[in-house]
């Protein structure tokens, strides 16, 4: 079985002189905020300092100028130094969030399924039924998402198994590290796999948090408003993605034999039904009101208890990855802090002061819309930050225009949701990040690609399609 590969490290002068300037830029920048520009009408010093730091760690995040655990831990730093943070234990509040140990429990999972003999037997199944043809094992990957998500709702769950599953897939096929093939597969992992999730009102945080802000869409509304608009946006992100490295898809495959045996053996079985007890304990929140969190850190126990687990502790502390807990954690302290600061909801008004000019153009006011909430996700990692600070203000706006303030809630959601520009901002994406397949400037490259197929979909199918099941974009007069 294959050992993890850790990323590969970049050397050379060259390399060298590239992080010193992307560095001294990024303090340059730091210091013009906190320094030279005036602090904005509206914006408090605390949320100025704020977006100084946001902007260095987006610098950082997206050109790995520095190792990502590395800048991750800066931002904590740089939040106390400056004062955008009371203390150092508000620059601390997203290790207290219950996100990063949800990512632990999920990572051990997916080591797991690697470890046991899972991944394996499932690569040998996927690759026996594309027979040989890469087109076939793709389409196959992109089929899975939206199936799966009945099972494994949350998408870093699916990220983190189903990668051990198609390295396994990409070693036994003889596809080299690095290859167009393998980056095309990760990439579907790493960007597109989460706009699965969200297509089901239980597929995720997204899709709860969006629906509680836009006033308690109900499970078949959402299915309804969602289903269609999401599988186009999966199809088109598939096809963007076929059409970047389509390079990958010419040679066959080899043919793989199947398992030994058709029989799990008693470590997979374990697995197994760990991994399935945990889902069952996820599918049916609604009825225990578990944190998510609590199941993923059940089945980590589990897997790591002697006579039952499957893996051991030196398994767990050498093959984690623990780089992505600390980007993951540092990004929520990160958008706490643009929250409680009110540099988010600053950014926000600026939008809301251009509205007047819009009123006679309800298109152009979508657009606008589109393009305000990219840039407000730039800023804030988290997707339920930029929820909870984006759907409020676009339902606003939408009022003020004479616009469904329910379709401009839904819109700025899927502006935020369908895209990401560095691995900070999914957790998901740090999964596929850690395992060295992508690099940051890759994702930011797909991400400005994805940007421009988000607003195509959304203006092009999403605002004809929900004015044809009841909500469309104007606002009807009340008789």
């Amino acid at each position: 079985m294959p050992e993890k590969k850790t990323r590969p490290s970049v050397n050379g002068q060259e390399a060298v002189r590239r992080r010193g300037i992307l560095l001294a830029v990024g303090i340059a920048l730091l210091c013009g905020v906190f320094i030279v520009l005036p602090t904005p009408a509206g914006l408090s010093e605390a949320g100025m300092r704020v977006m100084g730091v946001a902007a260095l760690a987006i610098l950082l995040w997206s050109t790995e100028a520095l190792p990502m655990g590395v800048t991750s831990v800066l931002v904590i730093i740089l939040l106390v130094i400056s004062g955008g943070v009371s203390g150092f234990r508000e620059a601390l509040i997203g290790f207290a969030q219950p996100v990063p140990y949800f990512l632990i429990g999920v990572l051990t999972i997916g080591l797991a399924v690697s470890k046991s003999g899972l991944a394996e037997r499932l690569a040998r199944f996927l690759l026996g039924r594309c027979g040989g043809r890469p087109r076939t094992l793709y389409l196959q990957l992109l089929l899975a998402f939206p199936l799966l998500t009945l099972m494994l709702p949350s998408a870093t769950t699916r990220t983190g198994i189903l990668i051990h599953v198609y390295e396994e897939a990409l070693t036994l096929g003889g596809v080299q590290r690095g290859a167009p093939l393998g980056k095309a597969i990760m990439m579907a992992l790493s960007s597109i796999n989460r706009i699965a999730s969200t297509m089901l009102l239980t597929g995720g945080i997204t899709p709860i948090v969006a629906s509680a802000l836009v006033g308690g869409i109900s499970w078949s509304r959402w299915l309804v408003l969602m289903g269609l608009p999401y599988s186009v946006l999966l199809a088109t992100g598939g096809g963007l993605i076929y059409g970047l490295y389509r390079r990958g898809f010419g040679a066959r495959l080899p043919g793989v034999p199947p398992a030994a045996s058709v029989r799990l053996s008693r470590v997979e079985l374990r697995t197994t039904i760990i991994i399935m007890g945990t889902s069952a304990l996820w599918l049916t929140d609604g009825l225990h009101h578990l944190h998510p969190a609590l199941p993923a850190l059940f089945a980590w126990m589990c897997l790591l208890a002697p006579g039952i687990g499957v893996i051991t502790w030196r398994d767990f502390e050498q093959d984690l990855g623990w780089a992505t807990f600390f980007v993951l954690a540092a990004s929520l302290s990160l958008a706490q802090a643009l929250i409680d600061s009110g540099a988010g909801s600053w950014i926000a008004s600026l939008v809301v002061r251009s509205t007047p000019a819009l009123k006679q153009h309800p298109l152009l006011a979508v657009v606008v819309l589109l393009v305000a909430a990219t840039l407000i996700r730039l800023l804030i990692p988290t997707i339920a930050g930029f929820l909870a600070i984006t759907i409020p203000v676009a339902m606003l706006i939408g009022t003020t225009l004479g616009l469904n303030p329910v379709v401009c809630g839904l819109l700025v959601m899927i502006a935020g949701d369908a895209v990401l520009y560095y691995p900070a901002q999914s957790a998901s994406s740090l999964v596929v990040y850690e395992h060295g397949h992508l690099s940051a400037p890759e994702i930011f490259r797909f991400g400005l690609a994805m940007t421009l197929a988000t607003y195509l979909v959304v203006l092009g199918f999403a605002l004809p399609f929900w004015g044809a099941v009841g909500e469309p974009l104007l606002m009807r007069p009340r008789p």
